[in-house]
């Protein structure tokens, strides 16, 4: 079976991603490969960011590897927080300090239109080849759940009347932006090894 490294040190995201590709792809984590330290997320777009963290673990090991990117785009908020969804109420912020920055910005706001994109950059011999995900939504006016991670307890898809929060985790890996684009690198890696 193949193997990949996934360049991420969120252990939410590795086993999300792990359970997608359990068929297709042996995934090894950073710390599997013995890699430490933050990664460089310094670009201004999900792609840009993606390409950086599979580039710096690409220079490291040699391997073949992958990165993902994700914001949450709110349209009262001109598409804010974005690429900076993570560390949205600043550097070392917790998921309950960006939440309740995002609802108190969001307070008396009627429109609550949002999406979640994910873009994945799979590095193959050193080459690029991106895949997206992308979920709309809209942002709920409290939390609700204590499933997944990030902003999944204020964040409700379309067609849905719950949060991601309060999703089983095989329901929201279906729909979820990160599973739409796993679910494109799935297809391209079983066309890629068959």
């Amino acid at each position: 079976m193949k193997k990949l490294i996934f360049a991420t040190n969120n252990k939410h995201k590795l086993q999300e991603v792990s359970e997608m590709l359990d068929s297709v792809i042996s995934i090894q984590s950073l710390s599997d490969v013995g890699l430490e330290g933050d990664i460089p997320e310094t670009a201004d777009t999900l792609e840009g960011n993606a390409l950086q963290k599979a580039q710096w673990v690409y220079e490291r090991t040699g391997c073949d590897c992958f990165a993902d990117d994700t914001g949450l785009e709110v349209e009262a908020l001109d598409g804010r927080p974005g690429v900076y969804s993570a560390r949205y109420a600043g550097d070392h912020c917790s998921f309950d300090d960006n939440i309740n920055k995002m609802l108190g910005e969001m307070e008396g706001k009627t429109n609550r239109r949002a999406c979640f994109r994910t873009v994945i950059c799979l590095l193959e011999n050193g080459v690029p080849r991106y895949f997206e995900g992308r979920v709309d939504g809209q942002i709920l006016t409290e939390r609700y759940g204590k499933e997944g991670f990030g902003y999944d307890p204020i964040f409700m898809p379309d067609r849905f009347a719950v949060s991601f929060a309060e999703m089983p985790m095989e329901v929201k890996n279906r729909i979820s932006h990160r599973g739409r684009a796993v679910a494109k690198l799935t297809a391209y890696l079983k066309e890629a090894n068959s």
